[in-house]
């Protein structure tokens, strides 16, 4: 199947054009975003994720879905954006839905405070650190046409496109 055939609810991977695209402003509060929230949990879910953008599944527009390591709780931001961030970074072993079984080691700021909308248009705020403050950044960076790749050393991005590669040859 071609890539720009695909049905809205499979995960996009490393290739697909749409993942290096920014997305647009959601401006429409209305049921056809709940539509799209409810698929978002249902491909997360189905792929064992902790958080999805939409652009993982094609569809470019500012909004992400994710799943509260601590409480299990499901989220939703609209139009998120970081608004602050810590100097200090940790790097760890980050995976990703859309580069499927390469984790890499990635540099994220511990802390960050997001700005963002719930599903109704109302204002929400939330601080987070450690892996949440991983998932919001791993998230608004899918949202801004980045994937972890574009944040991995030059020596962890060469060592993961290798192996992408010889998948792709192999096979």
């Amino acid at each position: 199947m071609d890539k720009s055939q695909r049905s809205f609810d499979a995960v996009r991977t490393f290739g697909d054009p749409v993942l290096k695209q920014e997305s647009r402003e959601v401006t429409e509060f209305d049921e056809k975003l709940v539509q799209l929230t409810d698929l978002m949990f249902q491909v997360m879910d189905r792929e064992n994720g902790i958080g999805l953008a939409a652009p993982q599944i094609g569809i470019l527009r500012k909004v992400m879905v994710w799943r509260d390591p601590d409480t299990d709780r499901r989220n939703i931001f609209i139009n998120p954006r970081i608004v602050e961030r810590s100097e200090e970074v940790e790097v760890i072993d980050e995976g990703c839905l859309s580069v499927p079984g390469h984790p890499m080691e990635v540099a994220r700021s511990e802390w960050v405070a997001v700005e963002a909308q719930d599903v109704h248009g109302a204002p929400v705020r939330l601080e987070a650190e450690g892996l949440l403050a991983r998932i919001m950044q791993h998230e608004i960076d899918h949202l801004e046409g980045r994937l972890i790749l574009d944040r991995a050393s030059r020596e962890e991005r060469g060592r993961v496109l290798r192996a992408i590669r010889e998948e792709t040859i192999g096979s």
